[in-house]
């Protein structure tokens, strides 16, 4: 359904996409998954035909993103990261609207929007500017989705979002996919991966894997520990400054932590960095070995990534 081919995209020095190829399958949810600054409102503006890459290719649903662009914009549905309905409408106003722009009407495809619609219709006399945050995310999805597009694009939509309208937006999302709607979703939150079908993990314009969620945290082989004490602070430098530490950052309310292997047979590496950091006199010390999130995996695929960046290039 999506189909991008080694797109790049620079912003004067800044390399916004690099070399970025990938598919999405009809039907399914593709969550691009990343931190700010990451690209994907660059990667979601060009594959909504409002800039163009400066280089590759892109196509939807066999359309060129450059000579078909008049298609594309016919048969998709773009939520932007920023809100940008008309202020000065009504809620009811804005839903008109966009209906007429599509030729088609609210009722049409009212069975799409019904369930987020009817907790706007008390307010659907008020100004768009008025709305609150969650509201007008709210709005601006079902005017994304009036026309039933055949794909949806939503550009970190759960953004300034309480925790109960993000699920009840995921929730939807879930709905969409058995109408047979393609959606591509972008968000920072980690902790929302696993509500799509296939996730790109995404760094300075690159994606660092693609997979489903569950392949990605399985592919996670190295042992991940949680260590905490009372002074969480001092822990943390004292873990940086322990040799067999590979990796250490703060998580919550504890730290993460990968070990190097030890050659010592006589004691494990976690009981040696118990040792360790009891002789720095810390109180109510726990280590404990868990199971690797999408946050650990995207960290640990960072690092590797700013490994592999720093290395020298080799000529032949």
């Amino acid at each position: 359904m999506i189909k991008v081919e080694h797109i790049t995209k620079k912003y004067g020095k800044i390399e916004a996409l690099c070399d970025l190829s990938f598919e999405v399958q009809a039907g399914e949810i593709y969550g691009v998954i990343g931190p700010d600054g990451a690209g994907k409102t660059t990667l979601f503006r060009i594959l909504t035909t409002l800039i163009l890459a400066d280089s590759g290719k892109a196509f939807l649903n066999g359309w060129d993103v450059k000579k078909d662009y008049q298609l594309i914009r016919n048969n998709i549905g773009y939520m932007p990261g920023r809100f940008s309905l008309y202020q000065d409408l009504s809620v009811e106003e804005n839903l008109q609207f966009f209906a007429s722009i599509f030729n088609t009407q609210i009722e049409t495809n009212y069975h799409l929007i019904k369930d987020i619609y009817q907790q706007l219709e008390p307010f659907k006399k008020r100004r768009a500017g008025a709305l609150s945050g969650g509201m007008k995310q709210k709005l601006a999805l079902c005017c994304a989705l009036i026309h039933k597009p055949m794909i949806l694009f939503l550009d970190e939509p759960t953004t300034g979002v309480d925790p109960v309208s993000r699920k009840e937006l995921w929730d939807l999302l879930k709905q969409l996919k058995s109408e047979g709607i393609t959606i591509m979703v972008s968000t920072s939150y980690m902790d929302e991966a696993g509500r799509c079908d296939r996730i790109a993990l995404m760094l300075k314009g690159r994606f660092l894997s693609v997979d489903t969620p569950q392949n990605i945290v399985n592919n996670y082989t190295d042992d991940l520990l949680a260590v905490s004490s009372l002074d969480m602070s001092i822990l943390l430098t004292d873990l940086k400054n322990y040799p067999a530490v590979k990796t250490c950052y703060a998580f919550g309310d504890v730290h993460h932590i990968n070990l190097h292997p030890q050659t010592n047979v006589n004691t494990t590496p976690q009981q040696a960095l118990q040792t360790y950091l009891e002789s720095l006199h810390h109180q109510e010390l726990s280590i404990r070995k868990i199971e690797a999130s999408i946050e650990d995996c995207f960290m640990e695929l960072a690092a590797r990534s700013a490994v592999e960046t720093k290395k020298p290039k080799q000529y032949v």
